[in-house]
């Protein structure tokens, strides 16, 4: 095996807890450590939106804080949606889930951007409606702030929340 693909979602632990993901931050530090000592790359993926509104800051950044503890080829980000089924669809129609909107999706992926540190490609999907996707991030980070500061304000938000509550599946 050459390379593993990591569906993390967050560094975060509450938001780890939160989500029931069975384990924590320092276990995600163990374990793509022993990825590097065994000569495997891997992919990490954020999952923008999933800690909700009232820890979206402290998953964005602490997400961004054990992501560049580690040594990922890649990492990717991509923006929740609430599928109907889903426990998480169901818990913000109860009014136990407050996610966040396309803007709000934005600023954190920005500050996600803002924190992280690794040298690595960088890969955008279902997150916006611009594409950040491309190698050297350290090297791109600036432009990709720059054009999320863009789209944060006056990016057409309406047609994306739009498209995002009419998606079927990823």
């Amino acid at each position: 095996m050459n390379e593993i693909s990591l569906g993390v979602e967050s560094g975060d632990d509450w938001t780890l807890n939160r989500i029931n993901k069975g384990y924590g931050s320092k276990d995600i530090l163990e374990q793509c450590h022993k990825l590097e000592d065994a000569g495997i790359d891997y992919w990490m993926t954020f999952l923008n939106g999933v800690a909700g509104k009232k820890h979206s800051q402290e998953h964005a950044v602490n997400s961004a804080k054990i992501f560049s503890q580690c040594k990922p080829m890649l990492v990717g980000t991509g923006g929740l949606t609430l599928f109907p089924g889903t426990p998480l669809l169901e818990e913000a129609q109860e009014g136990k889930f407050d996610p966040l909107s396309e803007r709000e999706l934005l600023i954190e992926l920005k500050t996600f951007v803002e924190n992280l540190t690794c040298d690595c490609e960088f890969n955008t999907h279902n997150t916006s409606g611009i594409n950040l996707t491309g190698p050297d991030f350290l090297k791109r980070k600036k432009s990709i702030i720059r054009a999320l500061e863009q789209q944060i304000d006056s990016g057409d938000l309406e047609t994306l929340s739009e498209i995002r509550k009419n998606k079927r599946s990823l």
